[in-house]
Parts: structure tokens; C-alpha cells; sequence
């Protein structure tokens, strides 16, 4: 018989009960669930990328409207319940009554608003929900816009971050003399506070917050001590309580939230709870482990198996960019207790560990954390540690005297180790996924979901693979450049820059090359990554191109050539077109619009190349460039000039990046596209660098691709002021110069490195600069014309025939 199952709250530990009970007992159920917030579940730990505008919020929805409608759920969403009637067994909700023969309570938790003079001020929100995110992205628009963070813990760090990647101007207010007091001791505290400033994040310590002013609005923040902060918005992250109101006035047994039993069961037998708005054993919750470990064990109960929720040694993770930290256990000071430590200063690493009696009671990492999980594993087991006392704190792969296999340490992990946090995977379930014929990452995530969402597990899930598939893992491996020597592309420029090699006959030589003048495979990559790390000391060699770059137009397939002058962000002029259409028709060119916003003409003699270049030149024209692996267009639309919905001079900042920009190499083709707003007519967002231009500034993105792949792209960063959008662009392709491997698209490299590591490299300042002028120092070599190089008559010689049969012989 189908028994009617209400649920009140669409969260994840409510969700995560519901994927159990229907895979354990499809169709037994007839499920009615309530969420007062008009959306069904979504994964909130991911709140923060969609903050930052690393992702959307459509990437982060758990179920969605199929998922329900599959599954027969009814969904009562954007509706609060008003009551719970437990004598008729009914829920009574704004838009009537639903009977139950069990209710689930999963109502979460509320965000603690401190009552603050000003605290109900339009501005002033929390940071708990998809609306609260959203008031955050829209109060970022405003140009120079300024945000003050109340709370320096996991919460308010993250919306600190996110905030910051929108180009706001961000400060924290903390009350305690360190971030993160619960999670982190003092000096891990003081490395993350230096992270955050290194990232434009201002944090007060030991702030004491004694008004938030405004006249309607918020406008600023005013602190015991008598400073004032400007303020647009201001972020309340200092805790949240269980919403347990309705249980109260349903009669439920409650203390500080809903006391359940350890299979869920309230004080009545027919209703259960799970989440953060339950009370276990006097303990509350608010990590997803433990939430997740509920969901499970509540689904046994509801379809007759045996399962008991019990507390678990819990750990801390980070997902602030750039800030890698870890925590658990107890690591307070006290007697008795002996502390480890290890610290790097040049790589801004701190480890310490917490010991009584033999055992491993408390860990603290900043900056390195790939051994975390073996140290929680033998905080959890209470393991003895006195045999590897003077190594512990070097990780598993120095236990027994020397350096180890490093899979050793995942290989030991219990079964029930937790890998990904942000989904509650185990190991154990990771296992048995391979068992099942999952055996590469993206089949272990379309399984198990772990490393699906914030990305941080994948090396152990990685590492998981690798010791259950044995010889049979596939680990991708650095290919050689190629068969002339045994190097990498990667260790080919390492060394190139690390020994200072500045010409052909210098790596051949010192890199071991098996051929006296290596070939044509390696000869274009080694030439290209001489002239981007050398530009002052190398000489561009044109044999050790391909045809099209050494002849500076693109071969067709019948032997003719095409010629595509450059278009300056899109934009011509009538004498322009008409110098086109002259030399069209005198050297019998077609002529076709390109999709960059170009006129190409094709069918041009290899002969005729130089003649119909100096035509060109006349009328003011440069090459466009077809041909590279440099920049090719700057595509825009008319922007703010002509546009009614343009925000931005589109057109103005294509062609200053295009003027910028042209005539430099790059490892493979470049194309930049600038939209005048989220319209995006110059479809900016498929481009190696997109810009879209909105009221309060500029959305740079990158990694896009729109050829054999086609690939949305990743929001970099957003700035307020044209001269920001040039300086991030500039410094973007020139770390794509100086780091990418040869024919590798920006999308390819970024997938590579990371964009996080891009994002850290570009947001210092000092970095940024550099970058910057080491480009323009190539350029000041490289931002030449080759058109007009080759136009006078003694270069036009090479691109003649080897003989001219029509001249008389020579008496």
C-alpha cells in the first residue's frame, strides 16, 4: 500500500532522503513536498561560485523540474506552511491542507541577524539563499561599489571572495583576533588574513560593529572605536540558528532544534527530522557529512532497515580561491598535550599537530593539505603514533624511515573515509562505482557526484582510480615534443627559460636533441617558445614556420593565396572599400565577408602577393593576421555609439585591443570578441577573450572556443574602466605566451592550469604589471607589418618563380 509521505523543506539533507527512499522503494511512497522559497533543491554550498560568477545557478540545481516530475514528487513550492494539525495528521499550507501518514521535517536553519541599530535596513541581508546571492550580484553592478562582510568565519569568507571577483571593494568586520577561531589557531589565521589582503580584501580584526546607517538605504558602517566604513551593501554572516518554529508549535519535543532519536524519529513516532534544524544527543549540525549520513540513515528507517545515526569527528575545508586550509579535531591547548610544527615562510605553509597520549587528537594546515585526509583518518581511528612520532608530521609517504609510495596513504583510508565533502561521498562508495565499470573521472562523477562540484577532491578521486584499477589505470602522461628528443613541450620551455637557452643551436645542444636541426614538428614550438621567453635576444627564423606564416597569407587549395587586410575592431571607411574593391578587380580576386567582420580576398597569385600588399599599404591597411598563431579579430558590435541597449563603447575598446594586441605570436590563434551588453551581438562569450560590457563596467572572460569544440567562456574578472579590461586582457595572453604549450588554444591551457591559478596569478597587481610590460616589450620587436617588409622590390623577389622563361637570354 502507498503510504503519504510529506516532506517540509526542498534542502539538501531533505533531498539526499528522498534520492535513498526512491531508490530503495520506487513507487512506495506518494511524496508531497513544501519549500517556502519558490525553487526545489539546490546544492548551496555552491552559492559562492555563483557569487563570484565562476557558475551559474542553473550548474548547481540538484533536482530539478524533470527529476521531480519523474519521480511523481508534487511540489508545493514558493509555499509556507502554516501549521502541522498532528491530531488529523495534515499540513496546512497557504494554499490548503495535505494529509500524511509521515512528515518530514526539514526546515533548516535561519541566518542570526545581529539586532544592530540600522539592522533592517534595505541593503543590509544575509547569506543563506539564492535571493540573497542574487541582492549581492546586483548591489556588485554599481560602479565602485562597497561591501562590508560582519564575520570572519567559513560563511562570510566565501561571500568576502565572491564579492571581491565581482570588483567590489570588500571589507571584513571580525570580532575575534583571528579569522576563523573555531576552525583555525592563530597562525593559520594570520596566513589566511594575508591571503585575503593579497587578494584586495580588507579585514578588521577585534571589530566591534555599533551601527549600520543610511537614509533608506544602507550607506555606511559604524565601529565601536569610531570608524566609519562606506557601505552599499552589507553582509550579516555571523552564525544561523535551527528553524525549528513550527515543530515548537507543533508540540514536538525541542531544545535548541528538533530532538530526534538516532533513526531520525521525533517525539512523535510518525514524524522524522533531518538537516540543520535537528538536535542530536545535544549536538546541532551544520556541515553537509553529517546532514548527508542523516539523509541516509532516515530513508533505512522509512523503508524497514536497520540504521543508527551517530556523531562523527568532523573536518573543515576552505573553498575561498587560493586559500587552501584545513582543520579537525581538538587542538586547543591544554596539559599534557604536545604540539608539532612545521612551517615554510617562502611557500606560506603551516602544519600543526595536536598529540595526547600517543594519539593524534587535532590537525591545523595552511597551504598543504594533500595529507588531510590521512590525518583526519587517524584522528577518527584514535590511531598510536608514537612509532612515527619524528616523521608524522612529513604524511604517510615518510612513514618507515623514507619516502613511500604517496598512494599508500589512499590505499590505507577505512571505507567509510569521506573524499568529497560538498556531496557526502565515500570512499567506499567510490569503490564500488569503479567495481561497477566506472573507470574515469567523468564516470565516477556522473555516478557518485564526488569532485563534482567544487573540484578540490579530484587528485584523491584521481588517486582512488589509481590504486583500485592497478595496471589497468590509464594515467594521462607528458607526451615528448617529439621523436628528436625525449623532453615534454613543458619541460622544453622550463629549461629553455631555467637555462637561459637563446637560440636553435643552444637547445638542440644542451637539451640532447637527436638531430642535428630537430624537424618539422619540433622546429615551429621551439622557435615560437624562444622568441615569447627572448624577444631581445632571439631572431624569429622563418624556416621554422609553417607556409602560411612564412609567406604571410593563407594557402588555398588550388596554389593561390588569400589576402585579408585588417579591420580595426570591425570598423572601415569608404577609402578603404574602395581600395579593396581596386585591387579585387586588378589582381581578380574574390571577395567573401568573413564571420570576424573582415574582407578577404581570395584566388591572389603567390607572385602577386607583394604588389597587391603594397596596393594595401597605400590606402593605410596592415595585415590582418589570418594566417598566425598571433591575433586574428577583435569582433564587436556598435555598442553605446549607435545602440539603444549598448552600456559601453564596444567598438572603442575592440580597437584599442586590437591595436594593442596585433602582431604578436601566441601559441596557437587568438580571437577576442567585445558585446556592448549582456546581448552579446560580437557573441563575446565563445571567444579566447570576451568581454561583455554592462552598466557598471566590464565582464572579461576567457577559455571560450567556438570551432571543432564549442565552449562557453569563464568569467576572469570584472572591472570597472576600460584601462582595467586592456590591462587584464594584455596580461592574460601574455601568461597564455609564457606558459601554454604550442598549439594549445587558451581553452586547452586554462583546462590545464586551472583558471583558478590564472585568477591567482593576475590579482596581484605587481604580477599583472609585468606581465604587462613584458609584453610590450615583445611587441616593441614583434608589432610590425609584414606586409610592408615584403612589399619593396627586393623581398618581392623571393615570392617570384625560380625562372622567368618570358626574358631574352643574356648575350
Amino acid at each position: 500500500m502507498t503510504r503519504k509521505l510529506v516532506v517540509i523543506g526542498a534542502g539538501m539533507a531533505s533531498g539526499r532522503a528522498l534520492e535513498h527512499l526512491l531508490d530503495a522503494a520506487p513507487g512506495a511512497f506518494e511524496i508531497t513536498l513544501f519549500n517556502a522559497e519558490p525553487r526545489g533543491n539546490y546544492n548551496r554550498i555552491m552559492l559562492s561560485p555563483v557569487l563570484s560568477g565562476e557558475k551559474s545557478f542553473e550548474e548547481i540545481v540538484t533536482h530539478d523540474d524533470d527529476w521531480y516530475a519523474t519521480n511523481k514528487v508534487r511540489c508545493r513550492f514558493g509555499e509556507k506552511v502554516l501549521k502541522v494539525d498532528r491530531a488529523r495528521k495534515v499540513v496546512v499550507g497557504e494554499k490548503g491542507e495535505v494529509p500524511y501518514d509521515t512528515l518530514i521535517f526539514g526546515t533548516g536553519s535561519s541566518p542570526f541577524i545581529i539586532p544592530l541599530p540600522g539592522h533592517d535596513l534595505p541593503g543590509v541581508v544575509a547569506y543563506r539563499d539564492l535571493e540573497d546571492t542574487n541582492a549581492m550580484i546586483e548591489a556588485s553592478a554599481r560602479p565602485g561599489a562597497k561591501a562590508v562582510v560582519i564575520g570572519g568565519g567559513l560563511l562570510g569568507l566565501e561571500a568576502a571572495a565572491g564579492l571581491r571577483l565581482r570588483g567590489m571593494e570588500v571589507t571584513v568586520l571580525h570580532i575575534a583576533s583571528h579569522l576563523m577561531e573555531r576552525q583555525l589557531d592563530a597562525s593559520a589565521g594570520y596566513l589566511l588574513k594575508k591571503d585575503l589582503e593579497k587578494r584586495g580584501i580588507n579585514v578588521i580584526l577585534e571589530a566591534s560593529t555599533q551601527e549600520i546607517e543610511g537614509d533608506g538605504k544602507v550607506e555606511r558602517v559604524n565601529l565601536a572605536d569610531g570608524t566609519v566604513l562606506e557601505a552599499d551593501i552589507v553582509v550579516m554572516a555571523v552564525g544561523i540558528r535551527p528553524a525549528v518554529t513550527l515543530a515548537k508549535d507543533s508540540g514536538l519535543d525541542c531544545g535548541r532544534a528538533i530532538k530526534v532519536d538516532a533513526q531520525m524519529r521525533t517525539s512523535d513516532p510518525d514524524v522524522y527530522a533531518v538537516g540543520e534544524c535537528v538536535e542530536f544527543e545535544g549536538n546541532l549540525f551544520g556541515l553537509v557529512a553529517p546532514l548527508y549520513d542523516q539523509a541516509k540513515v532516515l530513508a533505512a528507517t522509512l523503508t524497514g532497515n536497520d540504521a543508527t545515526f551517530a556523531m562523527k569527528e568532523l573536518s573543515t575545508k576552505l573553498k575561498v580561491t587560493g586559500c587552501d586550509l584545513f582543520s579537525a579535531g581538538d587542538f586547543a591547548e591544554g596539559e599534557g598535550r604536545e604540539d608539532i610544527v612545521y612551517r615554510d615562510p617562502a611557500r606560506g605553509i603551516y602544519k600543526r599537530l595536536v598529540i595526547e597520549a600517543d594519539r593524534l587528537i587535532g590537525a591545523v594546515m595552511y597551504g598543504d593539505t594533500g595529507d588531510a585526509n590521512w590525518f583526519f583518518g587517524l584522528i577518527k581511528d584514535g590511531t598510536d603514533v608514537s612509532d612515527m612520532r619524528d616523521t608524522l608530521i612529513f604524511g604517510p609517504a615518510y612513514q618507515g624511515g623514507g619516502s613511500s609510495d604517496p598512494l599508500s596513504a589512499v590505499a590505507a583510508l577505512p571505507l567509510d573515509a569521506e573524499i568529497c565533502g560538498c556531496n557526502g561521498v565515500c570512499k567506499g562508495t567510490i569503490v564500488d562505482a569503479i567495481e561497477g565499470g566506472a573507470t574515469d573521472l567523468g564516470a565516477l562523477r556522473a555516478v557518485t557526484k564526488a569532485s563534482a562540484s567544487c573540484g578540490t577532491c579530484t587528485g584523491l578521486v584521481e588517486q582512488l582510480l589509481e590504486v583500485s584499477l592497478g595496471d589497468a589505470f590509464e594515467k594521462p602522461a607528458a607526451q615528448p615534443i617529439c621523436t628528436c628528443c625525449d623532453l615534454s613541450h613543458e619541460d622544453v620551455r622550463r629549461l629553455i627559460k631555467s637555462q637561459e637557452l637563446k637560440s636553435q643551436e643552444a637547445v638542440w645542444q644542451e637539451l640532447g636533441w637527436k638531430t642535428v636541426n630537430g624537424c618539422h614538428v619540433c622546429r615551429p614550438a621551439v622557435n615560437f617558445y624562444l622568441l615569447a621567453d627572448w624577444p631581445l635576444d632571439y631572431r624569429d627564423d622563418p624556416q621554422s614556420r609553417f607556409v602560411n606564416e612564412r609567406n604571410h597569407a593563407n594557402i588555398q587549395k588550388d596554389g593561390t593565396y588569400s589576402v585579408m587586410p585588417r579591420m580595426w575592431g570591425g570598423m572601415t571607411t569608404p577609402e578603404e572599400l574602395i581600395a579593396i574593391a581596386e585591387a579585387a578587380k586588378k589582381y581578380d580576386a574574390v571577395v567573401k565577408v568573413t564571420g570576424g567582420q573582415r574582407i578577404d580576398l581570395l584566388g591572389v597569385k603567390k607572385e602577386d602577393l607583394p604588389a597587391i600588399w603594397a596596393d594595401l599599404n597605400g590606402a593605410g591597411m596592415v595585415s590582418g593576421h589570418a594566417y598566425t598563431k598571433g591575433l586574428r579579430t577583435v569582433k564587436t558590435c556598435v555598442g553605446s555609439d549607435w545602440c539603444r541597449f549598448g552600456t559601453q563603447d564596444s567598438t572603442g575598446l575592440g580597437i584599442k585591443l586590437e591595436k594593442r594586441l596585433w602582431g604578436s605570436w601566441t601559441p596557437h590563434k587568438v580571437k577576442l570578441g567585445v558585446s556592448g551588453c549582456p546581448r552579446n551581438c560580437a557573441e563575446a562569450t565563445c571567444k579566447d577573450v570576451g568581454i561583455i560590457c554592462v552598466d557598471s563596467g566590464y565582464q572579461v572572460g576567457v577559455a571560450g572556443a567556438a570551432g571543432m569544440d564549442v565552449k562557453e567562456t569563464e568569467r576572469l574578472v570584472d572591472v570597472t574602466s576600460e584601462e582595467a579590461a586592456i590591462e587584464w586582457t594584455v596580461a592574460f595572453v601574455q601568461l597564455y605566451r609564457e606558459n601554454a604549450k604550442y598549439l594549445d588554444r587558451p581553452y586547452k591551457w586554462v583546462a590545464k592550469v586551472g583558471l583558478d591559478w590564472v585568477k591567482e596569478v593576475l590579482s596581484d597587481a605587481a604580477e599583472r604589471k609585468a606581465l604587462v610590460e613584458r609584453f610590450d616589450l615583445s611587441q616593441s620587436v614583434y608589432q610590425t607589418d609584414p606586409w610592408a617588409e615584403r612589399a619593396d622590390p627586393e623581398a618581392a623577389r623571393t615570392f617570384q618563380p625560380l625562372a622567368d622563361l618570358s626574358l631574352k637570354a643574356a648575350e
